[in-house]
């Protein structure tokens, strides 16, 4: 059934510190859009990081995996999914505002394009 005051569905969603002393983390999710239209995820915002932003890896011309920001959003096509995840898209954290521990939840405000914020509670799991 779509939800039609939500036609934006997030789901496996969890965060995590990248490295032991973390100054920064990342998110990953699966957004499903069950809108009739496509969307575009722009940007993203929590109080648990100073600068949030849409982050992709790509390899250089010497086949190294590098961070990037993504340029114009992530785009979920209309019925489609995007699947944020490691070595992949994902939602940098950065200047950490405090310790990501297992077992807590950060808050994280997701504006798409289309359907505007949704705010999510991702819990944090370090192992993942």
């Amino acid at each position: 059934a779509i939800d039609r005051q939500n036609p934006i569905r997030i789901e496996e969603s969890f965060a995590r510190a990248s490295g032991k002393s973390a100054k920064a983390g990342a998110a990953f999710m699966t957004i499903y859009n069950q809108s009739g239209q496509a969307d575009r995820l722009i940007s993203a915002k929590t109080d648990a990081a100073g600068m949030v932003e849409l982050h992709t890896h790509i390899e250089d011309a010497n086949g190294v995996m590098m961070m990037r920001e993504i340029e114009g959003g992530i785009v979920v096509e209309k019925g489609g999914t995007a699947v944020l995840k490691r070595g992949g898209d994902h939602v940098m954290l950065m200047g950490l505002t405090g310790p990501l521990e297992d077992g807590e939840k950060i808050d994280l405000i997701l504006t798409f394009e289309k359907a505007g914020e949704i705010a999510i509670s991702v819990p944090v799991n370090n192992k993942n």
